[in-house]
């Protein structure tokens, strides 16, 4: 059989079955990670990298997504359909082994996939399994086939149903409640923002997303519909969309390096921080990986290389760094490889060393060949370079300051922090609160045995928008460092954050409930995300979430986060009780501001979380940055959704 047969031959004998499923119900955070909300939205996620893959491999240009009426979910593609013939080994139809056995896939036959995405396998059969029900239709040589299964068994046999033109798979699942206990409501934002990103790293394909749950005035569901013909290049405008550009264009490439797809594309903007994506088989490989370490190694390289020979460094008084080469700079990396090796703590960082080279060569021939064809940009490029290493000094000494004054140099904790009386950060908890009014209730509300209060002088600053040294330099920003006991900076990496002295387990930022206390809010969150991405990532940081209303009359009283509550409540009482609107955490005295927002066993925390690290830096350098209409947009569209939490 030649080997143009053997590739389009996707049959029963290409599916293998691996191992039973019998842990998937009892452990099922072994396979998607979590039974919260991220564990919940990945099953999608795992159907959906099974139509991707058919893309990759030229068998499906077409996808669709739903969230039925329901709350279910339909994923639908146009590609060859999983096959439905016997399957020797097991027994009973292919599809049925697919979706009942763990590790059955046709992406362990090389013959049928060469790269795939997702869990490589495992990942139908486990929504399978974790799904209360799910259902199968199979559009495959002309005919309908399909078959139904609760909580991962089949009803019935695979069975034929009709005739058809079309081609392709149809899976919908409903997740099981009793796995996914805290949700199983799927949110639009976070799907819609996936499918968004697997356009662009799959250029040519179209994903429809719709969301059957509301209706609009004219009876329609809301729908979306991505496509993209450029792929890395539209999504480097996409998310730099907000900043200004300092080069004529974007530079890319895509092509393949010793039998690795490779495809690159990078701007530089105005900005001082760096925004480096990657991708392996369309995952997002946040923790980076060999794939990154060649890009930053070929694009150092052949920019220094570039930079001695103009001689625009020769009256440079010091050495420039890889971080210098990458100050404003956003990059996506996205490679394609068949047999992927995942370290990590989350499973999230590529290991495979023959990655690095062919993305080393790349990289640095696409730069040869820009900077040679754009001597202006490159001169452009070269001077935000010497910037940044002139600005990397500066900040040197601004952060050596903030180490002196952290506990660990002796300098002692801020004046204004209110210490916990607690020694294990595991049982700590610090509360940053907008103002010393605020504060001063706080402290007397807290439980001083593990509770601490930072209060804030108004708002701090916008590091979106300031140079590294300016944030050092901040006196609200040097008592946030020094109050958490952290330091920024290491041998191998200077702006990494070190969480090992960290000295509260929970930082809670609490605002006002009102627009001011929203920005302060999310000017916090700025600094956060760009300076200490670690501690959200760590689950370290929160948002306190203080009443709106207290609702009294007579010896009732309850308290309302919103509108409907305070109606509510207000309806309970009989009609006619007094409503007080807190305008501010200053309104509430100590016992009110400790029994709803800081008693433990009461309070409400939602906890920061970045579901896409390239869709939080979007929305972070649309909200802080200088373009104005397209804050003002999200604004009006977000508005009834007023609270920003990445």
């Amino acid at each position: 059989m030649s080997e143009e047969i053997k590739k389009n031959n996707y049959s029963a004998d290409s599916i293998q079955a691996l191992e039973g499923m019998e842990h998937v119900r009892m452990r099922p955070s072994m396979y998607i990670g979590d039974v919260g909300v991220r564990g919940l939205h990945h099953l999608v996620y795992e159907v959906v990298d099974n139509s991707i893959d058919e893309a990759m491999g030229g068998h499906c240009d077409t996808i669709g997504v739903a969230i039925n009426e329901d709350g279910s979910v339909t994923v639908e593609d146009n590609g060859r359909g999983i096959p439905v013939d016997l399957h020797k080994k097991e027994g009973v139809s292919a599809l049925e082994v697919v979706m009942t056995k763990i590790g059955a896939g046709g992406k362990f036959d090389k013959d049928s996939y060469k790269v795939s995405g997702g869990l490589h396998g495992v990942g139908v059969s486990v929504v399978n399994a974790l799904s209360v029900h799910m259902k199968s239709t199979v559009f495959r040589d002309g005919k309908i086939y399909e078959q139904e299964y609760e909580r991962g068994k089949a009803i019935y046999p695979v069975k034929q149903v009709g005739e058809t033109e079309k081609r392709g798979t149809r899976q919908t699942f409903y997740p099981d409640d009793t796995i996914f206990t805290q949700t199983i409501e799927f949110s639009y934002d976070t799907l819609s923002a996936r499918m968004r990103e697997l356009s662009f790293l799959n250029k040519g394909i179209t994903i429809t997303f719709t969301d059957k749950r509301e209706v609009d005035e004219k009876g329609e569901f809301k729908v979306e519909v991505f496509h993209s013909d450029e792929g890395l290049k539209e999504y480097i405008r996409y998310l730099d969309g907000n900043r200004e550009p300092i080069i004529s264009h974007v530079i890319s490439m895509d092509h393949e390096k010793g039998e690795i797809p490779v495809e690159v594309a990078l701007i530089y903007n105005t900005s001082y921080t760096e925004n480096i994506f990657s991708y392996v088989n369309n995952i997002n490989t946040h923790e980076g990986g060999t794939h990154l370490q060649g890009f930053r190694s070929g694009l150092t390289r052949t920019l220094k290389k570039y930079a001695d020979a103009s001689g625009m460094l020769d009256k440079l008084k010091f050495e420039i760094a890889g971080d210098d080469f990458r100050e404003g700079l956003t990059a996506i990396i996205s490679v394609k490889v068949a047999e992927p090796q995942f370290e990590g703590q989350t499973k999230t960082k590529l290991g495979n060393r023959e990655v690095v080279s062919p993305v080393s060569q790349a990289v640095g021939e696409m730069l040869e060949n820009y900077l040679e064809e754009n001597p202006n940009d490159a001169r452009i490029i070269i001077q935000k370079v010497i910037l940044a290493a002139q600005a990397r000094h500066a900040a040197k000494k601004a952060r050596e300051m903030v180490q002196r004054k952290t506990v660990m140099g002796g300098g002692g904790l801020p004046g204004k922090l209110s210490d916990c009386s607690e020694q294990d950060p595991a049982r700590c908890e610090v509360y940053l609160v907008e103002g010393d009014s605020a504060g001063g209730t706080a402290k007397q509300g807290r439980d001083r045995a593990f509770q601490a209060i930072l209060p804030l002088r108004g708002k701090i600053l916008n590091v979106e928008k300031a140079m590294h040294h300016k944030v050092f330099e901040n006196e609200e920003i040097r008592n946030i460092f020094t109050a958490l006991g952290v330091t920024v900076g290491t041998a191998e990496d200077s702006k990494a954050l070190n969480l090992e002295k960290l000295r509260y387990h929970k930082v809670i930022i609490m605002c006002d409930a009102d627009v001011d206390g929203s920005h302060i809010s999310t000017l916090i969150l700025t600094f956060f995300f760009r300076f200490m991405k670690e501690l959200i990532e760590e689950g370290h940081v929160y948002i306190a979430a203080p009443p709106l209303y207290l609702v009294k009359k007579g010896n009732k009283k309850e308290y309302a986060w919103n509108d409907v509550q305070r109606d509510q409540a207000n309806e309970r009482m009989g009609g006619s009780a007094a409503i007080q609107r807190y305008k501010g955490l200053g309104e509430m005295n100590a016992e009110q501001l400790w029994e709803t927002t800081m008693d433990p066993n009461f309070r409400t925390l939602r906890q920061v979380t970045i579901d896409s690290l390239a869709e939080a830096d979007r929305v972070f350098s649309m909200l802080m940055g200088d373009e104005v209409p397209p804050r003002r947009e999200f604004i009006e569209k977000n508005a009834v959704y007023a609270n920003i939490d990445a």
